[in-house]
């Protein structure tokens, strides 16, 4: 039987692919929401296997994405 974090996870996950793939209002802020999504998904796929591999891959996909994104921002000025 499948647990209910990693059915949900990965709805989540992929609804959140979908949404950081072609984001409709292209602004930054709505950029950042869109990758943390998919961020959310993971947390739930990983929960479903065990709690300290979930906060260390959450913690790792947040910093990660959103240094990414800071980095864009500052080289695009704004731009979008």
């Amino acid at each position: 039987m499948i647990a209910p974090e990693f059915a949900l996870g990965c709805i989540i996950l992929v609804i959140g692919v979908i949404a950081a793939a072609d984001p409709k209002p292209k602004t930054p802020l709505i950029r950042l929401i869109n990758v943390e999504i998919p961020a959310w998904g993971l947390l739930l796929i990983m929960l479903s296997f065990n709690e300290t591999l979930a906060l260390m891959t959450f913690i790792a996909v947040t910093a990660i994405a959103t240094f990414i994104l800071v980095r864009v921002l500052e080289r695009s000025d704004g731009r979008w």
